[in-house]
């Protein structure tokens, strides 16, 4: 217990130090940026109608308060750090005066759903169909399963999206294309809302599982094909017991560690979004939203966004680590 207990002060401040050094790099870097945020609302706002200069030296005013622009870059840096701890990344430039956490808060649940969906259904068709490949190596249909997901690897997700926009959009049109579900749609009425978001959300999903489901599968069958020479295996099948209880207890079970690392990893970072994959749709995600900021130059929205992802991706990396002792004893806690 002492030694998980050291262990587990050295991760927290391992990830405190990574998210940390993370968040500092990208306030550098997008405060390195020639956009003046404020100078560009003031254009934006000057250009429907003439203004006195005092309105605008009292909005200019404003927008560097808002902006935490006041001050010594030193008196800025640690504005923004008071600023992060509460969750307040400033107004969006793009969508102002909309508080970019709104915003990020409005995208994040349709990314979430998203990549949820297809991560855990990825990982776990792949790791079955693997697990089953690797065991059952005479079986024709596992093997032609493996030819075609390696076939398919390779090949960028976006291309299998374009692939399946014109299919499904063009050549046989019977799902949506476009869109997290139909504009004015009625939301009071949950189950048809939720069919709608389900209906819309097909095509992702088979553009990101088709790409991604190769990859368990190669690695979990791989793990198997070695554990089933282990003596322990050997000794089983020679005293008779069932090959799906072999399958079940003796291989999967010893072959799902490192395939529940990779897990944890991917669920991490489905905060980032699948950028392209919702461009190719339109889904209103936290990828669709972070190309708009970064079209716009909001960098106020790309720091929350770039933010949320780096405490995201380490949170989930410490999480892992912390249960992995717990879970395999043959971890030690270091």
């Amino acid at each position: 217990m002492k030694a998980y207990l050291a262990y587990l002060s050295k991760r927290l401040v391992q990830f405190a130090v990574v998210v940390f050094v993370g968040i500092n790099i990208t306030y550098l870097v997008t405060h390195m940026t020639p956009i003046n945020p404020v100078e560009q609302s003031i254009s934006a706002a000057t250009s429907y109608g003439a203004t006195s200069p005092e309105a605008i030296e009292m909005m200019r005013q404003s927008l560097r308060q808002l902006y935490g622009l006041e001050g010594t870059p030193w008196e800025q840096y640690v504005s923004f750090w008071k600023r992060v701890l509460v969750g307040d990344f400033g107004p969006s430039l793009s969508a102002f005066p909309t508080p970019v956490s709104q915003l990020i808060l409005r995208a994040l649940p349709w990314t979430v759903g998203l990549l949820l969906v297809s991560t855990l259904l990825t990982w776990f068709l792949g790791n079955l169909l693997g697990g089953l490949a690797g065991y059952y190596r005479n079986s024709r249909i596992l093997r032609a399963f493996g030819v075609l997901s390696m076939g398919l690897h390779p090949i960028p997700y976006y291309v299998v999206a374009f692939v399946l926009l014109i299919i499904f959009g063009f050549l046989w049109p019977v799902l949506p294309i476009s869109g997290g579900a139909t504009m004015a749609s009625d939301r009071s009425n949950t189950l048809a809302f939720a069919l709608d978001v389900t209906v819309h959300s097909i095509l992702p999903v088979l553009s990101l599982m088709a790409v991604g489901i190769g990859g368990w599968f190669m690695g979990m069958r791989s793990l198997v094909s070695n554990i089933v020479t282990e003596d322990y295996v050997v000794y089983a099948e020679l005293a008779g017991v069932k090959r799906s209880k072999i399958m079940r207890s003796y291989v999967m079970r010893n072959a799902l560690g490192p395939q529940v690392t990779g897990l944890a990893l991917q669920l991490g970072a489905i905060f980032n979004g699948a950028i392209i994959t919702e461009q190719v749709f339109g889904y209103p995600g936290v990828g669709s939203l972070l190309i708009s900021a970064v079209h716009s130059g909001d960098y106020s929205l790309v720091l929350g966004i770039t933010t949320v992802s780096i405490v995201a991706v380490s949170a989930a990396v410490l999480l892992i680590d912390l249960l992995y002792p717990l879970i395999d004893p043959r971890v030690e806690a270091r």
